[in-house]
């Protein structure tokens, strides 16, 4: 289980997250929403490493990540899948899987069928340069590159943005296969309402930095989310 507790973070003088608070556990798909610029990708810096807190913690199968570099979150299980995707354009599709390898043990180091079984169009597109895909075939090799480190939290930064409605739906089966497993734990930011409601099982909703409205999916009205999240 993630939890994260009331943390606060800073970009120098400007405070980005105020006493945000977020859990996401095994078997199950936490949406975070919110407008550009509310905090989200911050929060998710938070988590993964990339931003230190200034206050509260972020804790990971009972461990106080607090001080662990991005790559022993990685060793521990978090995989990140950022947003705009990342992948490196002159490697080739294989290659890109295989830059998941760093974060294994050298007898784990090869590609699960799982992730060519959710993504046929990897399998079919090996030997191409991950920069000749599509903005669709990118996402779905990002999050495949997220699965071959085996996680057992998936962090996804709005893997819907700028993706035809075909693969948006390809990715939608995807993350509940992966819930349904009940081996992972997914951690999904968003901003397009429709999938997220789909899936969430809980919601939390951010605006200017702060947590408004939070809960399971069953306790929250989904019309006061998508009124706070509407541009």
């Amino acid at each position: 289980m993630l939890n994260v507790d009331d943390i606060d973070l800073h970009y120098g003088a400007a405070q980005a997250l105020r006493g945000v608070s977020v859990t996401a556990e095994i078997g199950e798909i936490s949406c975070v929403l919110g407008r550009n610029g509310v905090g989200k990708t911050s929060l998710l810096r938070a988590i993964v490493g990339q931003k230190p807190i200034s206050r509260g913690t972020v804790t990971w199968e009972g461990h106080d990540l607090a001080g662990t570099a991005p790559y022993d979150r990685a060793r521990a299980g978090i995989a990140f899948v950022p947003q705009g995707r990342e992948i490196f354009p002159l490697l080739s599709v294989e290659e890109n899987l295989q830059t998941g390898f760093a974060a294994l043990p050298r007898a784990q180091r090869y590609v699960p069928d799982e992730v060519y079984d959710l993504f046929p169009v990897l399998k079919d597109m090996l030997r191409r340069r991950g920069g000749d895909l599509s903005g669709g075939q990118q996402q779905q090799l990002a999050i495949g590159r997220a699965l071959v480190t085996r996680p057992r939290l998936l962090v996804l930064d709005e893997p819907t943005e700028g993706i035809q409605p075909s693969i948006i739906k390809d990715i939608g089966r995807a993350l509940e296969f992966l819930r349904a497993k009940g081996t992972m734990a997914i951690l999904l930011v968003e901003q397009y309402f429709d999938f997220a409601r789909d899936l969430a099982d809980r919601y939390t909703v951010l605006d200017r930095g702060e947590v408004v409205i939070a809960g399971p999916k069953a306790e929250v009205d989904p019309e006061a989310v998508r009124a706070r999240i509407a541009v």
